[in-house]
């Protein structure tokens, strides 16, 4: 049964054009090809993002955080009531007005004491300035060096220049050793992502980063394994150029250094539509989907991949949509908060002033908060659109 089972899953006809085995990609003649067996080490190498991510939070970023004047601070925490922590934990920590009235009963506590624990808690666990400022360090980190790395291993390459290029010979194409190592750190940085989602910042777009992660995985897996190679690399470079732009300007943003944040997030703005919405479905998509049937007839695989390559776009449609919304904001005076974030602290760690925010007494005046501490950072204070926008990469 596992026999038959794994044979159908890798019937030749299911992956590879007509008249081509897998047989045609076995290593002869000085031409080496990738193969499925390659993708076990993304496993280790993953674990090993963790730990190199573990270390340079605490002995790069920290320091560099500390040198920005950004220290972790103190936050007062909530009275200690078992019935609330249960529910907060196990159910709900934004209960709904009835919920409210029954826990009330339970705990003996009046409903504005218990909507005040509630606003308190949610407070206390959101994620402080620093702990923001050390991941975003590490995914620019990682992106600017995937960015050289990208262009270094494509630039004297002609499917850079000609896209036809891409199909050329294929899928006989021997794969280089910088295409290799390429796919590897991408695999597996997006696997310690992965491994990693539910410490690091929550947003609203929690879903559409796992939904992102996991195509981008799949995406890279399937192109690796039936050496769809060269154009998964130009896919992984465009995606890498505007993440650059993304986490450095929220590291400014973390740092107060309102103009050359806003200065950068127009050119990530910029960069994002260009490369996400312009160069991805009018070059690439249209790469994969009008020249591959110039040379075979249309098969799963070729649809498989192009489906996997719509829903990106579909999640760039999205992010972009969100850009869009804030650039309004800054450009009318109103932004005050990334549309990405949930609502959060100003990261001093004061749940009086979360409190405060959602019983309506928070005033903004024009992207300054009147009576806080908002003019400090200007309007794109809560700036933190995915580590991948794209966060992240959102790539591919």
């Amino acid at each position: 049964m596992i026999d038959t089972l794994y044979e159908w899953i890798w019937w030749d006809r299911i992956w590879l054009p007509v008249n081509l085995t897998w047989a045609d990609l076995e290593d002869r003649d000085g031409h080496v090809y990738a193969k499925a067996s390659d993708l076990y080490v993304t496993l280790p190498y993953a674990i090993a993002f963790l730990l190199v991510r573990y270390l340079f939070e605490r002995l790069i970023a920290t320091p560099l955080a500390t040198s920005v004047g950004i220290r972790e601070k103190a936050r007062l925490r909530v009275a200690d009531n078992p019935i609330l922590e249960l529910y907060y934990r196990s159910h709900s920590r934004t209960p709904g007005q009835a919920v409210i009235d029954g826990l009330s009963k339970k705990s003996g506590w009046s409903v504005r004491q218990v909507e005040r624990w509630f606003r308190k808690r949610r407070n206390q666990d959101r994620p402080g300035v620093l702990k923001k400022f050390r991941e975003a360090s590490w995914r620019f980190v990682f992106y600017l060096l995937a960015l050289i790395g990208g262009v270094m291993s494509l630039y004297d390459k002609e499917w850079f220049y000609d896209t036809r290029e891409v199909w050329n010979r294929f899928p006989k194409q021997t794969m280089l050793d910088s295409q290799y190592w390429y796919y590897m750190l991408e695999m597996s940085f997006y696997g310690s992502l992965l491994f990693r989602v539910t410490f690091d910042v929550k947003r609203k777009d929690f879903k559409e980063q796992i939904i992102h992660h996991l195509a981008t995985l799949t995406l890279l897996s399937f192109s690796w394994c039936v050496n769809y190679i060269r154009i998964g690399t130009l896919v992984m470079l465009i995606h890498d150029a505007s993440d650059v732009l993304l986490e450095s300007a929220k590291l400014f943003n973390y740092a107060k250094w309102e103009r050359t944040c806003n200065s950068l997030f127009v050119v990530f703005a910029i960069v994002f539509m260009v490369t996400r919405l312009i160069i991805f479905p009018f070059w690439l998509i249209h790469c994969t989907w009008v020249y591959p049937t110039l040379q075979y007839p249309p098969f799963f695989g070729y649809y498989f991949f192009n489906v996997m390559l719509l829903v990106l776009l579909f999640l760039h449609i999205f992010w972009a949509y969100l850009i869009l919304r804030m650039v309004k904001k800054f450009l009318f005076g109103k932004m005050t908060r990334d549309e990405r974030s949930d609502e959060e602290d100003d990261g001093e760690g004061s749940s009086l002033t979360e409190e405060e925010k959602e019983e309506g007494r928070y005033r903004y005046g024009n992207g300054s908060g009147v009576g806080t501490k908002e003019g400090n950072n200007g309007c794109f204070r809560h700036l933190s659109l995915s580590e991948n926008v794209c966060s992240s990469k959102t790539v591919y």
